[in-house]
């Protein structure tokens, strides 16, 4: 709007494609991985009790690491209707609704943590604010231990993004619509999420089985004399 004049180059440059680039599959966790994981922090320790708190939490909301980082204990609401409150991208809010189990952790950790509303829901021991790094350290540590139960996970890197990529996926298998998981995910539109139908080999089985089986015989082709006659004649 500024240069008018420069309209028609303007549009030849807006026109330029963007540059291709590899597009991996998603990693994410099977059931019998997440359990793994979950169970891997030490129980004893106060560290452990968190980590495992704070893993099962991001697993089940799909909680980006930053707004994992970034709760505070008041954004936990406990009983009827639990959820968890947090700010994404864009400074958008959303709730992630909370299962009976992930609240009933959360309610141990919280009466342990004995902070203030204002205070970090996962802490670290001087009760400041995990960082990023630290976090991805934890689950980098974890993941380390669950795979000595666990061998799936040894070719796996596994970060915290990953436990966004298995929430969305539970909730992909579990019949859960693309839109709904882009809300649940807090994603700017339904196009984000076409990574994780991607991923999903479970859809592609579903379609196969309804496809008719080709009924080819196995073998090398011999046409019949009356064939091999009609193409001498051509």
């Amino acid at each position: 709007m500024r240069h008018p004049e420069h309209a028609l180059l303007i549009q030849r440059v807006l026109a330029i494609p963007p540059k291709r680039f590899d597009k991996r599959i998603v990693t994410f966790l099977t059931p019998p991985e997440i359990d793994a994981i979950v169970a891997a922090p030490d129980q004893s320790r106060w560290e452990g009790r968190r980590d495992r708190a704070m893993m099962l939490l991001a697993i089940q909301t799909g909680l980006r690491v930053s707004e994992l980082t970034g709760l505070n204990c008041a954004d936990v609401t406990l009983g009827t209707g639990a959820n968890v409150r947090c700010e994404g991208k864009g400074r958008k809010q959303r709730a992630v609704p909370l299962t009976t189990p992930v609240e009933g952790l959360l309610r141990s950790w919280l009466a342990e943590r004995a902070g203030q509303p204002h205070e970090p829901l996962f802490p670290t021991r001087t009760g400041r604010r995990l960082s990023r790094d630290a976090v991805a350290l934890r689950v980098s540590t974890h993941a380390a231990t669950a795979a000595r139960t666990c061998p799936s996970l040894s070719g796996k890197k596994i970060h915290p993004h990953v436990f966004r990529h298995s929430c969305a996926m539970t909730l992909l298998q579990a019949g859960v619509d693309t839109s709904v998981i882009a809300l649940w995910l807090g994603h700017a539109g339904v196009r984000s999420t076409d990574a994780y139908v991607h991923a999903d080999i479970t859809i592609k089985e579903k379609a196969l089985a309804l496809t008719t089986p080709a009924s080819a015989n196995p073998g090398r082709y011999h046409p019949t004399d009356k064939i091999l006659a009609f193409l001498e004649s051509l």
